[in-house]
């Protein structure tokens, strides 16, 4: 039996400015790449180490502009969270599951190659997987793939990013300051209730709250970027799709261009100067970066295909009915794409090891190149829904009235 379901006008614009902005964050990285290499190298790399109001400029863009891409990220998981596929918890099992999967198994391979090393602490740079990337890649083969891949993945490249997100709150927290820390929480509380008990809809207080909630956060030892997911939690959310009045709604529809075209292509331009050395081959033979590499290109797929593949057998699941396991493999190939995520942990778990952090992203870029490539090309030549499947529906993102195939259980 069908059911009708639509792609919120939130979502299409997720998706667009994800397309979009995957071809000027690579026209960025290609930029940088070449200016680090070239005869104006050291002025390029020096640039973003100048101090400004007492930070580098490459701290700046980290710790300050990133919140406001984990901000975006945090809205959309609360939309996913509250109306899209993960609000029913029928159809948010397998991704959160396959989540699960591409989040372990990386980790276990970098693991196993770097136990008991310096570069132990890199175990969380496979594990992520750029949400922009991803669906930049998969939105390049519109109709070709059946409508509820797009939906699969997008709930399963957020759910990967919380999962980043927590790793990140958790394990690479330099020393804590209880009193910043609980500054912030007290910010945070009285924002919630804000919201919750004094039902403000105005933006500007959260916005102000979140400027000092900020702060604190950056004070306390943890990486100030948490400020933003947990700033999208406190804004005001309605739960009718497409609620253009609903702050959060109109909130995450003002930064899908600003986080596609600016914000992410500056973080790619002050962290993608990678210098390439004589020994740049050799750098991708390391611990570290074999298992960067070989968990984000191997790991990812084979976490998030059999996690799935365990959910779908014990009787937790079903795979929705315009999907076969062939398109759920494509999924986690792209999931393969790292890059910003694992460029950002990078910069966390190597602080100040220059020659790490250089041979770490170039393994990102490599991966994330090869995982594009191999999730693109398997998926233009195998994606398309056949006759054989149990539901042929198939939808672009431009799309009017959307329908999924999809079985009532």
């Amino acid at each position: 039996m069908r059911i009708e379901k639509r792609l919120s006008t939130t979502f299409k614009q997720f998706a667009a400015s994800g397309k979009s902005g995957g071809i000027v964050l690579i026209a960025c990285t290609a930029a940088s790449l070449a200016l680090a290499n070239s005869p104006m190298g050291s002025a390029w790399l020096g640039f973003w180490q100048q101090y400004v109001a007492g930070l580098s400029i490459e701290h700046w863009v980290n710790d300050a502009l990133m919140a406001v891409f984990f901000l975006l990220i945090g809205l959309e998981l609360e939309r996913e969270l509250q109306n899209g596929e993960l609000s029913d918890p029928r159809n948010a099992i397998l991704p959160i599951v396959a989540a699960a999967g591409g989040i372990a198994i990386p980790a276990l391979i970098h693991f196993m190659l770097n136990r008991a090393s310096p570069t132990q602490a890199g175990i969380g740079i496979p594990m992520a997987t750029d949400i922009a990337f991803a669906l930049g890649v998969l939105a390049l083969l519109g109709s070709r793939v059946p409508a509820s891949l797009k939906i699969f993945l997008t709930a399963l490249a957020v759910m990967d990013d919380l999962g980043a997100i927590i790793v990140i709150a958790v394990f690479y927290t330099a020393e804590l300051s209880w009193s910043y820390l609980g500054g912030a929480l007290a910010v945070f509380a009285g924002l919630l209730a804000m919201n919750r008990l004094l039902r403000v809809m105005s933006l500007w207080p959260y916005l102000l709250g979140g400027a000092l909630l900020w702060f604190l956060m950056l004070k306390s030892g943890v990486h100030a970027t948490i400020a933003g997911v947990l700033l999208a939690f406190t804004i005001p959310f309605s739960s009718l799709e497409d609620d253009v009045a609903s702050p959060s709604h109109r909130l995450e529809a003002v930064l899908h261009k600003p986080v596609a075209f600016l914000i992410l292509p500056v973080f790619a331009l002050a962290n993608t100067g990678i210098v390439i050395g004589a020994g740049w081959a050799q750098d991708l033979l390391s611990q570290n970066s074999l298992g960067i590499l070989i968990g984000l290109v191997l790991g990812k797929p084979a976490g998030i295909v059999l996690f799935s593949l365990a959910a779908v057998m014990l009787g937790l699941c079903r795979l929705p009915l315009d999907l076969a396991w062939r398109h759920v493999l494509g999924a986690g190939l792209l999931g393969g794409i790292g890059f910003t995520m694992s460029i950002f942990i990078t910069n966390l778990a190597f602080t100040g090891q220059a020659d790490v952090i250089n041979g770490s992203k170039m393994a990102i870029l490599l991966a994330s190149l090869v995982a594009g490539m191999i999730g693109f090309a398997w998926l233009k030549f195998l994606g398309a829904p056949l006759p054989s499947d149990p539901d042929t529906d198939t939808l672009d993102f431009d799309d009017a009235p959307l329908r999924v195939g999809r079985q009532q259980r």
